[in-house]
């Protein structure tokens, strides 16, 4: 049995994502209006009680302070790539330092993902200049 319900009206149109990228729902802009102002003494309540021992409140002060970090910087032996060939050995250094534990798996990934990048660019870059090089002979036969 086959639905014969009429389709949906969409809300936006073809090609019409909604609101703006970075465009504030109602609400948020209500809530910055009642607390314009009040920043300061809300801040000072907020501390008052993380000091009087308000373990909600002092988390929220500390990761104010220092927030979580998100990753770290990493330091290793890595080659220097310079070319494409140069790339299975800084790829190799890459594995070194996971099984020595310099690095963890998902560091020694994106480290990986920007020496991938890095060859892209590199091979990119001989292509264009093969390509211009021919163009210069005339590029015919």
């Amino acid at each position: 049995m086959t639905d014969q319900s009429p389709p949906k009206p969409h809300r936006f149109g073809p090609g019409n994502p909604g609101k703006p990228k970075g465009a504030r729902h109602r609400a948020t802009l209500a809530v910055e209006a009642l607390l314009d102002g009040e920043a300061d003494q809300l801040t000072r309540k907020a501390v008052e009680k993380a000091l009087a021992g308000d373990t909600l409140a002092l988390k929220l002060c500390l990761d104010r302070i220092a927030p979580a970090r998100k990753d770290r910087s990493v330091t290793f032996k890595a080659p220097t790539v310079k070319t494409a060939e140069d790339v299975p050995a800084a790829l190799g250094a890459i594995f070194r330092a996971v099984a020595q534990g310099e690095l963890t798996t998902s560091e020694a990934s994106m480290i990986a993902g920007i020496v991938e990048k890095f060859r892209n660019a590199i091979e990119l870059a001989d292509i264009e200049r093969r390509l211009a090089a021919i163009e210069a002979q005339g590029g015919r036969r």
